[in-house]
């Protein structure tokens, strides 16, 4: 194949889900992208509620088109960051490749529209590394893991339906009590935020290593508690703030706090379910937007907006842009095919192809057939 055929045009349509403000590509990567040769096409208007503006793109190399029907038109690949909307579903092809966030356990309509579309599609949340780790999803982790304590703390104010409780408490009054649930990225981070604020933090995990490495880090600031039936009762029915931090990857998320159990917690006490893009770990969760962001459940103020990391989206671009940005230049330069077919990890992240579901875990979630990716790379 001749170095021209690696040669690609790389689509950048503007978000269009409530509140989001990302963009798949900064000007800074689409000039990385034109400078090997690649041609870039960016919607009007993609990222300049972060400060991206046209005239930024267009210095970088980036032809600008005026809507999103124009630039799925034209492109082999399309880089975004939330995953389509059903009328976006409609304009994605067979022959392209689309690289984002798709979150399809819980989300059996976009799955099914990505499969009618026959297109490509890798999402960020299910590509690994070396280490079982899921790097693209780690950077949007770290933000909604801090920011799921700015929010809890915020929701436990009593004009937000908190119980009145002030996070860090003040001299004679004691902090709030935090529980986080799940001692991987975003609750580390929600951990580092919560003790900076001096609440009372405890983190539940069923991995003893996990624990083990959390308790090194934050000594006596931290009560690390192996997760049980038992112990998830105990501690969520002291807690002022909850953060579902629980990950299965690629899967609907375990549901680890009842009906029953949020009967008995706190009135005003606050959950923020940052698992609500898998579906939620609170059996009373369902999505929110950042227009309105919570609701009432039991007496207990649930926040669960289903894409947190956009409200600090012009961090959340940049953390994210270096993580996706070497996964994008290669796809471009070897071609979607090729570039699966000689990297494990990325190959971890193709999810729908031809047609066919080839991410198990989404497969089982929705009892669809579930076809290896290896065999239809050959």
């Amino acid at each position: 194949m001749s170095q021209l055929a690696h040669k690609i045009k790389i689509g950048v349509p503007k978000e269009i889900k409530n509140h989001e403000y990302r963009v798949g590509l900064t000007p800074g990567s689409v000039r990385e992208l034109v400078h090997q040769g690649h041609q870039v096409y960016v919607q009007s208007g993609a990222g300049v509620s972060i400060d991206f503006t046209d005239a930024l793109y267009q210095a970088a190399g980036a032809t600008i088109l005026p809507d999103a029907k124009s630039v799925y038109h034209i492109a082999d690949m399309i880089v975004k960051v939330k995953e389509p909307q059903p009328n976006e579903c409609l304009m994605l092809r067979a022959d392209q490749t689309l690289f984002t966030y798709l979150h399809l356990a819980p989300d059996l309509e976009q799955t099914k529209a990505l499969m009618a579309s026959k297109v490509t599609a890798i999402a960020y949340e299910t590509v690994t590394d070396a280490a079982g780790r899921l790097p693209l999803l780690a950077p949007m982790s770290e933000v909604a893991g801090r920011l799921a304590i700015q929010a809890g703390a915020h929701c436990l104010e009593k004009a937000c339906g908190g119980r009145g409780v002030l996070l860090g408490g003040v001299p004679g009054v004691a902090p709030a009590n935090v529980v986080v649930l799940g001692g991987g990225v975003v609750g580390y981070n929600a951990i580092r935020m919560a003790v900076g604020m001096e609440a009372s933090v405890t983190v539940l995990d069923r991995s003893l290593n996990r624990l083990k490495e959390l308790d090194d880090l934050f000594g006596s600031s931290l009560k690390t508690i192996y997760s049980t039936t038992d112990t998830l009762e105990e501690y969520i029915t002291q807690a002022d703030l909850v953060i579902g931090a629980v990950l299965l990857p690629g899967a609907a998320a375990p549901k680890l706090i009842t009906r029953a159990l949020l009967k008995k917690m706190k009135q005003g006490a606050v959950i923020v379910d940052v698992a609500i893009d898998q579906g939620g770990c609170c059996e009373t969760s369902r999505p929110t937007t950042h227009a309105d962001p919570t609701y009432v459940e039991e007496g207990v103020v649930h926040y669960c907006v289903a894409n947190m990391p956009g409200n600090a989206a012009r961090t959340s671009t940049l953390a994210l842009n270096n993580a996706t940005l070497p996964y994008v230049l290669t796809l471009a330069r070897k071609g979607t095919v090729k570039a699966l077919q000689d990297d494990i990890y990325l190959r971890a992240g193709l999810n729908v192809m031809h047609g066919h579901l080839t991410c198990k875990a989404v497969a089982d979630a929705h009892h669809l057939p579930y076809t290896a990716a290896e065999s239809l790379l050959k």
